[in-house]
């Protein structure tokens, strides 16, 4: 049997760090208002004229590195982000062509904050088939450019970034099961409803959510495909070694654990200081864990995210 195995990991972090010290200096705010409710400390914003096939590229050149490969060894690019550099081309493409490839497949997968487990399951598929053998996955965003920063409720919470994963066919174990969900019936809880038309942006660019119907959401829905893709790949919970979560709030992450029974020190946890970065938290949080040696090889773990449209997913791999 063949199986998309982790190869190796990236992430980068723009250069501008910001805490919610400064944060209170632009937004009727505080560190304590903000991290009392989210857990968040800081988060990293891109700078003017960065964009984020730049962070993205700046993380798959780390995790072809920690892979032993160079950018000819990828058959395979998938890009989850819901910031993307232009309409047209996606941004797969641009990153593609900034690492030099040419020739093959590269594609965006665009379901926000859980973008980066459907680019995961999408290339798991593409690797168990045949399809390709050495894919490049990243999730990276650019949320700073998309939030109205006179709105507390919102601006507050997210952060820019990106990660980046090289997933290899391989005999060994990797990937081990996905599960996917998506209900457009709550797309009105999350979005942004600008669209371009006739040479105009119509209808509001700012990120809109409804924060407590997607706290609650979020907890429903994130222990329910925990349970199933364990249920359905014939795991229990204390087989796994590490969760690796979207971060978006500590408190929705100590939910999910608790659920599973599994305590806090058994949960990748750097929402403090990235913040919710969308499709890269994920990634990053993997990467951390990684190079910090908590996750070692031979770990099983368990990914999750969720996001707007609805999206959400989880993902079982042994590292």
């Amino acid at each position: 049997m063949t199986y998309a195995k982790i190869l190796g990991t990236g992430s980068y972090l723009p250069a501008n760090r910001v805490s919610n010290d400064d944060l209170a200096q632009r937004v009727d705010t505080s560190d304590e208002w903000i991290s009392s409710r989210t857990g968040i400390k800081a988060r990293h914003l891109a700078a003017d004229g960065e964009k984020t096939s730049d962070l993205a590229v700046s993380a798959a050149r780390r995790a072809l590195e920690a892979a032993n490969l160079v950018p000819a060894d990828i058959d395979l690019i998938v890009v989850a982000t819901a910031t993307p550099d232009m309409q047209f081309p996606s941004t797969a493409t641009i990153v593609q062509q900034k690492l030099g490839i040419s020739g093959c497949p590269a594609f965006d997968v665009q379901a926000v904050c859980a973008g980066f487990v459907y680019a995961l399951a999408t290339a798991d598929a593409y690797i168990r088939s045949g399809m390709a053998t050495t894919a490049l996955v990243i999730g990276a965003d650019t949320f700073s450019r998309i939030l109205d920063w006179n709105d507390r409720r919102t601006c507050v919470l997210f952060g820019d970034g990106a990660g980046a994963v090289v997933l290899g066919a391989s005999a060994q174990k990797g990937i081990i099961l996905s599960r996917l969900h998506s209900d457009g019936n709550y797309l009105d809880l999350l979005k942004i409803p600008a669209q371009i038309a006739d040479g105009a942006v119509c209808g509001t660019p700012y990120l809109q959510m409804d924060g407590q119907a997607v706290f609650k959401f979020a907890v429903k829905q994130l222990a329910a495909v925990a349970d199933e893709v364990l249920h359905a790949a014939g795991y229990t919970a204390e087989q796994i070694d590490w969760i690796v979560p979207h971060q978006a709030n500590e408190r929705i992450i100590a939910a999910t654990a608790k659920h599973l029974g599994i305590g806090m020190e058994k949960v990748i946890l750097t929402v403090a200081e990235h913040a919710n970065t969308s499709a890269a938290s994920i990634p990053l949080a993997l990467d951390a864990g990684i190079r910090d040696g908590r996750i070692r090889c031979g770990q099983t773990l368990l990914f999750e995210g969720i996001g707007g449209g609805f999206a959400w997913g989880a993902v079982l791999a042994e590292y």
